[in-house]
């Protein structure tokens, strides 16, 4: 859980996108099994930066 909080403060620093989409999309992942918060915060950059 503490790797999600790192990942979505991040994406949400660095882009400004809503709180909820992003948690919703890294949950998700972390769901899927990744774990590590810096592969979580790289991903949710890439999908919510398009």
């Amino acid at each position: 859980m503490e790797a999600q909080r790192i990942a979505v403060d991040a994406v949400v620093a660095l882009t400004d996108c809503d709180r909820d989409a992003v948690t919703a999309f890294i949950r998700k992942l972390y769901l899927a099994g990744v774990r590590d918060p810096k592969r979580l915060t790289f991903k949710g950059l890439q999908a919510l930066r398009a």
